[in-house]
C-alpha cells in the first residue's frame, strides 16, 4: 500500500483523494496541486521550482491542470513530476458538473455546404431578377409605334 508521500503504482494500488480534501493542502507546510487528475505532494519541491515557489502556492490546494500546460513544461519535469505524485482525485470527483460545462459549436462539411447555398441562392435571385428587369426595361423603353414606315 501506498504511503501518504508517494503512491504505488508497481502493485497497481492507487490512493485516491477527494478535492475537499486536496484544498486543506493549500500552504507552504504541505502544498498539494492536481495535474490531469492526479494529485502531487510539492511541499519539498517548493524551494527546487525553477519558477519560484510562489507560483506553486498559487495553485496550492487546487486544480493546476490548465497552470501547469500553459507553461509549457518540458519533457524532464514532466518526468520529475512522478517523484511527487501521492495519488489521484477520486473518481467522483472528477465528474463534470453542469456549471462547468462549456458549450460549443463545431463546424462540419454539411453546415459549411448550407452557409454556401444559404449565400448563392439569394444571389441568384437577384440576378434572375436584374435580368428581368433589363429586358423588360429595354423592351418598354423602345417606340410603341413600332419602327417608322418605309414608302
Amino acid at each position: 500500500m501506498a504511503s501518504l508521500g508517494e503512491a504505488d503504482t508497481s502493485s497497481g494500488v492507487v490512493k485516491y483523494f477527494s478535492l475537499d480534501e486536496v484544498k486543506k493542502h493549500n500552504s507552504c507546510r504541505t502544498t498539494w496541486v492536481v495535474i490531469h487528475h492526479k494529485v502531487y505532494d510539492l511541499t519539498k519541491f517548493l524551494e527546487e521550482h525553477p519558477g519560484g515557489e510562489e507560483v506553486l502556492l498559487e495553485q496550492a490546494g487546487s486544480d493546476a491542470t490548465e497552470s501547469f500546460e500553459d507553461v509549457g513544461h518540458s519533457s524532464d519535469a514532466r518526468e520529475l513530476s512522478a517523484r511527487y505524485l501521492i495519488g489521484e482525485v477520486h473518481p467522483d470527483d472528477r465528474k463534470i458538473k453542469d456549471e462547468d460545462v462549456l458549450i460549443t459549436t463545431t463546424t462540419t462539411s454539411d453546415s459549411n455546404q448550407s452557409s454556401w447555398t444559404s449565400l448563392l441562392v439569394p444571389a441568384a435571385v437577384a440576378l434572375l431578377v436584374a435580368l428581368a428587369y433589363n429586358v423588360y426595361s429595354s423592351s418598354t423603353t423602345a417606340d410603341p409605334l413600332g419602327p417608322p414606315p418605309t414608302h
